[in-house]
């Protein structure tokens, strides 16, 4: 029989996501493999200040630029909130 799909993924918060988080960077084991599993979690995990950023946030995974909660996770993922004058 398969095993789970849980994965381990380095997350990294910039800006505004860093304030939600109460932190940088982490590493998180996930019950999924899209951008769209990851922020379920991250909403779950730190709740409304999380819920808000992610629903303007990129995500850069593998180099790449999206906002397609179908998007497949790489190892690393960057949660990229709105930016000032940007």
């Amino acid at each position: 029989m398969a095993e789970s799909s849980t994965r381990t993924v380095r997350v990294r918060y910039y800006a505004a996501a860093a304030e939600a988080a109460g932190r940088t960077e982490e590493t998180v084991d996930l019950a999924g493999s899209t951008v769209g599993d990851l922020k379920v979690h991250l909403r779950a995990r730190y709740g409304a200040p999380m819920s808000t950023v992610l629903a303007r946030a990129s995500f850069l995974v593998d180099s790449r630029v999206t906002r397609e909660d179908a998007r497949p996770l790489g190892a690393t993922v960057d949660v990229l909130p709105p930016f000032a004058g940007g």
